[in-house]
């Protein structure tokens, strides 16, 4: 059996033994774009299952740790998903070590594979991914060739050619690019995440601020300020190349106003004043116009589970952002809207809520759901009523009961401050589940409203 395949050809390793470390959507495009080049490619995942399915599109199966299993290996591709360094090592990085194996992601890889190209490349603990399709839908909405994907949609190696790639990048990924790639960096924020990932805050923030690193003397850096780490890097940075950088927040124009006058309906709050304002600077170092890059602002239609307008039923509008699973993300949200109705809990991170304490005045009434729903309530302490709704479904409808008593409701907000996973395999499903059941309800009066889906 034959897998379809849209991978991109990679030809730097025409000829040579490489090695791909974990088989998911990124590993087995990066398989196969290799392979397409004509190099031989080893394949291993810890995974049976992922191993079946590449053994049945015909490559060779290889555990890296077995005796003399890398002799000979030019290079390994690793899934970003696979411990690099901490909380230890993968023992296929141990063995890629001790055999001498240069250890690299797929990020790097297109890099090699397409130095004419431009990057654009963009992280951040939050916000990452709306940037990135933010950028990638003003760039082509003005005529760009752009290929937009990494961390979010399309695995980098799927990409088809184009002239700017539009990258969101994790920190896991960025470990795994050790060339300076970027012609245009974005750093919006840091706040706690990953720590065991990169064993504590200092390795989380080095790992992001890879970033920036200049890929020419012509490389633009463009820094969120509105978190105290950016500012501090943004600072530091200003003073030793300050025509290399581009500092940008919640005040930033003319975003900032354009955002305040409702003409950009899926940009919310400071923190989509920074995305766009993000957006913004990069599409100007691309020489686009301030027309063509507005045009793109006002006609973004937002990204699904992200502060995504799912229908307004007779006058009361209902939020899916089921990819705040921490409360810093819930707090973008809530800072956005006033006079909410307020869907929240999940699996507690043991994160604390604490980020959301100014932000409480803006809810209505809070409707808790799943594990978490004591661990919040305790939290809260009464500054705001609130219902133990349990599931989603019971939230929903009470959320939405109350909001009908309201002369002048905000919207019922999913916003979970958690993860998913004591009700739901993933945020993705949660967010479709609230979809559905809203779209469900009988109204009166109903518009629907619509966004891209991230992946």
């Amino acid at each position: 059996m034959t897998i379809q395949n849209d991978s991109t050809t990679i030809t730097l390793y025409a000829g040579r033994r490489v090695i791909v470390v974990g088989l998911g959507r990124s590993g087995m495009a990066a398989a196969h774009a290799l392979r397409d080049g004509g190099a031989t490619v080893l394949c291993w995942d810890d995974g049976e299952a992922a191993r079946t399915t590449a053994a049945s599109d015909r490559f060779d199966i290889v555990n890296p740790t077995d005796s003399g299993a890398l002799d000979g290996v030019a290079c390994m591709i690793l899934a970003p998903g696979i411990p690099l360094t901490h909380p230890r090592p993968h023992p296929a990085v141990k063995a890629a070590h001790d055999a001498g194996v240069e250890i690299i992601g797929d990020i790097e890889l297109l890099f090699r594979a397409r130095p004419a190209a431009r990057y654009v490349g963009i992280t951040g603990t939050n916000g990452k991914s709306t940037t990135t399709a933010l950028i990638g839908h003003i760039l082509t909405s003005a005529g760009i060739k752009a290929a937009i994907g990494g961390n979010i949609g399309i695995p980098a190696l799927s990409l088809p050619d184009a002239d700017v790639y539009v990258l969101e990048m994790s920190s896991y990924q960025l470990e795994l690019t050790p060339s300076p790639a970027f012609d245009i960096a974005v750093l919006l924020n840091i706040t706690p995440d990953h720590l065991d990932r990169h064993g504590g805050m200092p390795g989380y923030v080095d790992a992001k601020r890879r970033i920036l690193r200049p890929r020419t003397a012509d490389s633009l850096s463009v820094i969120g300020t509105d978190s105290e780490i950016t500012a501090e890097i943004a600072a530091d940075l200003r003073g030793r190349n300050p025509a290399g950088i581009a500092e940008i927040g919640r005040t930033s124009q003319p975003v900032a106003d354009l955002i305040a006058n409702g003409r950009c309906p899926a940009i919310a709050g400071d923190h989509g004043i920074q995305n766009a304002a993000a957006a913004f600077a990069v599409a100007k170092r691309l020489g686009l116009t301030d027309a063509d890059i507005l045009c793109g602002l006002e006609t973004f239609p937002g990204l699904a589970h992200r502060q995504e307008r799912v229908a307004t039923l007779d006058g009361i509008t209902f939020i899916n952002d089921s990819k705040a699973t921490n409360a810093e993300a819930a707090a973008r949200a809530l800072s956005a809207f006033d006079r909410i109705y307020w869907i929240a809990g999940g699996r507690d991170k043991n994160d604390g809520y604490a980020p959301l304490d100014s932000y409480l005045p803006r809810v209505r009434q809070a409707f808790l759901i799943g594990e978490a729903a004591d661990a919040i309530d305790l939290w809260i302490a009464g500054r705001i009523p609130t219902t133990r709704s349990g599931d989603l479904s019971a939230a929903i409808h009470a959320a939405r009961a109350a909001a009908r008593n309201d002369d002048n409701p905000g919207p019922v907000l999913l916003s979970p401050a958690c993860a998913s996973f004591d009700q739901f395999p993933n945020f993705e499903i949660r967010g479709e589940t609230f979809k559905n059941i809203v779209l469900a309800l009988p109204a009166t009066t109903r518009i629907v409203h619509g966004a891209k889906e991230a992946a």
